[in-house]
């Protein structure tokens, strides 16, 4: 391991624990049942208004799940230990994962909704961008992911919420042409145009 990666890691799995629940909010708040409900009427909500924000927050739930199989497989085919699985003194605050931990897939997941939003959105996704940041700072200060990984992660989730986001506005644009007539149809070889 990377001797600054651990120096970070070791730097910020060593902040006081005056700030446990703080950060353990944001590496585990997808267990608490009220946290579930609040963003599921998010969704609901923002689906309900229709236009942007109804696009933006399907396209973010779309890159969800895209950042999170890319984690999945990258864990998969490049398995990187947990700071918990090779260190003896990290101070644990979550549960121990039992997988790899070569890409933080929470990182990853709240970097794709940042991602989309602010691309979606503008100003509105700030927000989305600080939850990233606290997320992927969350799972090092519990103990689970080395800085690299947590990186590693939000790299994944900003691509796939680029992905994402760019192949909607070409199949966008693209329908929008083809249903404007501005497509001409080709001609066939030997045939005038």
């Amino acid at each position: 391991m990377n001797v600054f990666d651990v120096g970070v890691f070791r730097a910020i799995n060593g902040w006081s624990d005056d700030y446990a629940q703080f950060w353990r909010f944001f590496s585990e708040a997808f267990n608490i049942l009220w946290f579930k409900i609040l963003i599921a009427l998010l969704v609901i909500g923002m689906i309900w208004a229709g236009g942007r924000a109804r696009r933006t927050v399907l396209l973010a739930l779309v890159s969800v799940g895209i950042a999170n199989w890319s984690t999945d497989r990258l864990k998969e085919f490049m398995p990187q230990p947990r700071p918990f699985q090779v260190m003896n003194d990290v101070l644990m605050r979550a549960g121990r994962a039992p997988s790899h931990g070569t890409a933080s897939a929470h990182s990853a997941n709240m970097a794709a909704v940042a991602c989309v939003f602010i691309l979606g959105l503008g100003y509105w996704g700030v927000p989305w961008v600080l939850v990233a940041v606290c997320t992927g700072i969350s799972r090092v200060y519990v103990g689970v992911h080395y800085p690299h990984q947590v990186a590693l992660g939000w790299l994944c989730g900003i691509v796939s919420g680029l992905v994402v986001t760019k192949s909607w506005e070409w199949i966008a644009t693209r329908r929008k042409t083809v249903e404007s007539g501005q497509e001409h149809e080709k001609p066939v070889e030997g045939q005038a145009s």
